[in-house]
């Protein structure tokens, strides 16, 4: 049986797709996905392994890619304005060179197309700690994932994961063991023979350094119609903690 992506739709207009990023879900863009919806016929994807879509025991960008490719075509959306964050703009990346048909115009959010290395050892094991402890509740779950890393933020971006599994046991949404086993994965380049040429925003948050100066000759290899803006007093999370900076960008960008 063919597998579609959850998803969820707001609004009319030139489609709009929202790719999350590692760990993270659908939910966590409703907020600007409505925004968007008042210019956007705006639809938010739950990628494979992660909230409300399925699981599987692969996890890689081509099959990503290919899960992106068939949502729109079973919903015959044609053509997109296609935004991806981290995981999710790498996914983006890859999909709008593989189709550049398909895309309109490409926003990818602090990620840039160089290899990553692993660096999620604190967040695995705290999450693999929580995932075996039978948790009750979220505080128990938050008290656990301290114990690996201290940023709150973080945690409390993770601990949204969790749902009811049981009347008495909370589990994640995600697909940990496959996403702790495929991890490497997550952060390969994007193949250097790939690329763009229609308009490309990269946008960055200040305080983080998955992208940082010397990227945009890399970049630019892939992508010739591009540009950067950085959003001030941001980490990784940029559209988390700066959404309203963050939706006048991304609308100046795709109306104008």
């Amino acid at each position: 049986m063919t597998k579609i992506l959850n998803a969820k739709r707001f609004g009319a207009g030139q489609p709009l797709v929202i790719l999350h990023g590692l760990f993270g879900m659908l939910d966590n863009w409703q907020g600007l996905a409505k925004q968007f919806g008042q210019f956007f016929e705006t639809h938010i994807l739950d990628q494979r392994n992660h909230g409300k879509s399925f699981h599987s025991k692969e996890h890689s960008y081509e099959l990503m890619c290919e899960d992106l490719l068939l949502y729109l075509d079973k919903n015959k959306i044609d053509k997109i304005y296609l935004l991806g964050h981290s995981m999710g703009g790498k996914t983006a990346m890859l999909f709008a060179c593989k189709y550049p048909s398909r895309v309109e115009k490409l926003i990818v959010v602090d990620i840039g197309p160089k290899y990553y290395p692993p660096h999620h050892q604190e967040i695995i094991a705290g999450l693999n700690a929580v995932d075996s402890a039978n948790v009750k509740s979220r505080k128990q779950a938050d008290e656990l994932l301290s114990e690996y890393f201290t940023q709150v933020g973080v945690r409390q971006f993770l601990l949204k994961n969790l749902y009811w599994k049981t009347s008495d046991n909370l589990a994640f949404r995600f697909n940990l063991s496959v996403l702790a086993g495929e991890i490497s994965n997550v952060g390969e380049p994007l193949n250097e023979t790939y690329n763009f040429t229609r308009p490309t925003l990269f946008i960055s948050g200040e305080n983080s350094n998955y992208i940082v100066q010397d990227d945009s000759v890399l970049i630019e290899s892939h992508f010739s119609d591009f540009e950067i803006i950085e959003i001030e007093n941001s980490g990784h999370w940029v559209h988390a903690e700066k959404p309203k900076e963050f939706f006048e960008v991304v609308s100046r960008y795709l109306i104008y």
